[in-house]
């Protein structure tokens, strides 16, 4: 297996924690529980030890106990619930949002000789019938269920016909009702226990601060549950934010000198945003799809099948996409637009690199950037109280974008979690400075007071800075604002320093914006910052910060283990899974992963003996395709003429 994550944290609940229930049949010691286990995973995933935390999850819930398992993406949350649904007399149910996956995620654990269904809207009502009566019959090891059909009482008396060993809840952050991705159906999911008193539930999610912890307990019912907490580290991830000047362009130069021919995700806010770079990069030879939720069902179901069997493709694409997505080899998450949350953030960026080879998460955002998530909050939906933690959110996000520090620490201490300087983030590489923008914040302000009290007028930054730098253009003219004694006291400052300025200024909360229109407006902070009473220090870009963490991401993006002479066995490899993945029909990982073919090319297994003890070859993949292997492995004979 990839090598061991950090410790994971293990928490009692509130209270304590209930007895583990055995049901009847299966080995009470806790040695025996270990032992099937571990069994299981060397047999079915063909791994040799689990990665840290998984052991002690799985022997938690194979006992009947309740978990609630914080996890970051790629670090083997499915294995948490797939094993003891294995051990565990009956079907583990697992409840998830992503009906356009849940296919793929089938057959993926089908290719393991694992017995898993799954029942959704897009069956007919045939393929539904056989797969009801699978389950009664207990011919499942897994089944996967939308959440919204346990709203349908047929579904809730299939179930009580069948036995069921666990309630898996993935994806359980869609429970936080106003966090990022809420999906009200979750929250009938707390009336399981009380239906299935002795079946044990794990919850899932990749990102939760201890607050969304706390709310997604609470919400299923899961009070008593047994936390688990792995760190939130992802070390194989270079973060990197830069200021927007031109996006598309900024993304360009990314992936054509970093991630040339590299399959990645693009995030942008709008449908029209989307649209439009999915085609700019088109138009510069990169191929790329775009995904939103304006695109009819069978546009969006192609092109993410596209991009989880296809290598090398970009996917342009609204939040909409990504979540549960199990392709491993997602070189780059870039961002366009400035993410929401961090728990957004860092759910999307965790779609990077899940095989564990070095990746990036890009970001550029602006001035603009800000003003407009600031008047989607004050113009959005909800009361006062949802508004303010939206607010917060936003301030953690800004303060992340705008740190002098590690950013890998910034992101570890927002999960409630501690961590030493990365090195390899950008502004480790590139140690921004800070300087005193006490002044400058000043005259800012100022602007702003004077175009407030001399004229009853606000406008927003651009205007601010044109009236700083004593630009006479039209609509300067037109408001005689050449005449305010701010006028031209600006130009120590360049037009892209003075919107830093105010960008920052908004990230302090020095500056607020008006829903209405996106004027600037002062804060309750702000008369300190006029009357000289609060010093402002600001964060000054780096000049060289982006070529930096460019050149270490290419040194560091070659994987290391793979020796210069396993390079082409390697790609006859990979040719020969893509046209086995083809040929089936499914997602090339399906068949095996980079890192088992890696592996496989370095170790050059001669028999299906030693090609069974590789990390990813269980046992139903090297009965299925061991000979293939090895026949591809095989040196071939050059022709020869008869005289």
């Amino acid at each position: 297996m990839a090598s061991p994550e950090s410790g994971t944290e293990v928490s009692e609940a509130p209270e304590t924690v209930p007895e583990a229930r055995v049901p009847e049949g299966e080995a009470a010691h806790a040695s025996a529980v270990v032992t099937e286990a571990q069994e299981t995973l060397r047999r079915v995933f063909g791994y040799d030890a689990f990665r840290a935390g998984q052991q002690e999850i799985i022997e938690h819930v194979v006992s009947g106990g309740d978990a609630l398992v914080l996890m970051p993406t790629g670090g083997g949350k499915s294995l948490c619930y797939q094993i003891p649904s294995l051990v565990r007399k009956g079907t583990g149910i697992v409840i998830s949002p992503l009906i356009a996956l849940m296919q793929d995620q089938v057959d993926a654990l089908r290719a393991l000789g694992v017995r898993a269904g799954f029942l959704n809207s897009t069956q007919d009502l045939d393929e539904r019938r056989v797969t009801e009566a699978q389950f009664v019959a207990g011919e499942f090891d897994l089944l996967y269920l939308a959440p919204e059909r346990l709203r349908v009482p047929a579904t809730i008396e299939l179930l009580d016909r069948g036995t069921i060993s666990l309630f898996a809840i993935d994806e359980a952050h869609c429970v936080s009702q106003w966090g990022h991705d809420f999906r009200p159906d979750y929250l009938m999911l707390s009336g399981l226990h009380e239906r299935w008193p002795d079946v044990p539930r794990i919850a899932l999610t990749a990102t939760a601060t201890e607050a969304t912890r706390t709310e997604i307990a609470t919400r299923l019912n899961l009070d008593r549950a047994r936390h688990f907490v792995a760190s939130f580290d992802r070390p194989n991830i270079q973060y990197r934010i830069e200021p927007k000047t031109d996006a598309k362009r900024q993304l360009l130069h990314l992936l054509q000198n970093e991630h040339k021919g590299d399959a990645g995700i693009v995030y942008c806010l709008s449908r029209n945003s989307v649209e439009k770079n999915a085609e700019f990069l088109c138009q510069n030879g990169i191929e790329a799809i775009p995904y939103h939720a304006g695109l009819d069902a069978r546009t969006r179901a192609v092109n993410q099948s596209r991009f989880l069997r296809e290598d090398g493709l970009v996917v342009v694409a609204t939040i909409a996409f990504g979540m549960g997505i199990d392709k491993p080899d997602v070189r780059f998450v870039a961002h366009l637009d400035l993410p929401k949350s961090v728990e957004g953030y860092y759910q999307e960026t965790g779609r990077a690199g899940r095989d564990g080879l070095p990746s990036t998460a890009w970001l550029a955002y602006g001035l603009q950037d800000v003003v407009n998530l600031r008047k989607m909050i004050e113009a959005g939906e909800g009361d006062a109280a949802h508004r303010r933690r939206q607010s917060l959110h936003l301030d953690s996000m800004l303060a992340l974008c705008e740190t002098v520090e590690c950013r890998r620490v910034q992101l570890l201490n927002y999960f409630g979690q501690s961590g030493a300087p990365c090195g390899n983030c950008d502004t480790c590489l590139s140690p921004p400075e800070t300087w005193d923008a006490t002044v400058p914040a000043q005259k800012v302000l100022s602007t702003v007071v004077r175009l407030d009290r001399e004229r009853r007028q606000k406008f927003g930054a651009g205007h601010i800075v044109d009236i700083l730098l004593g630009k006479k253009n039209a609509k300067v003219i037109q408001f005689d604002h050449d005449s305010l004694k701010v006028f031209g006291i600006g130009t120590d400052l360049r037009d892209v320093e003075w919107r830093g300025v105010v960008r920052q200024l908004l990230a302090q909360g020095l500056l607020a914006v008006e829903s209405n229109y996106g004027a600037l407006v002062l804060t309750d902070a702000s008369a300190d910052v006029l009357r000289g009473r609060h010093k402002v220090m600001m964060r000054r870009e780096p000049e060289r910060a982006t070529a930096k963490a460019a050149k270490a991401a290419k040194e560091r993006k070659a994987p290391v283990e793979l020796p210069a002479e396993a390079q082409p066995i390697f790609e006859r490899l990979r040719a020969w899974r893509g046209a086995t993945a083809k040929e089936q029909g499914v997602p090339a990982y399906v068949i095996f992963h980079d890192a088992t073919l890696r592996e496989i090319a370095t170790a050059l297994p001669s028999s299906l003996a030693e090609l069974g003890r590789v990390n990813g070859v269980g046992e139903n993949k090297l009965a299925k395709y061991g000979e293939q292997v090895l026949e591809t492995l095989a040196p071939t004979e050059p022709d020869t003429q008869e005289p």
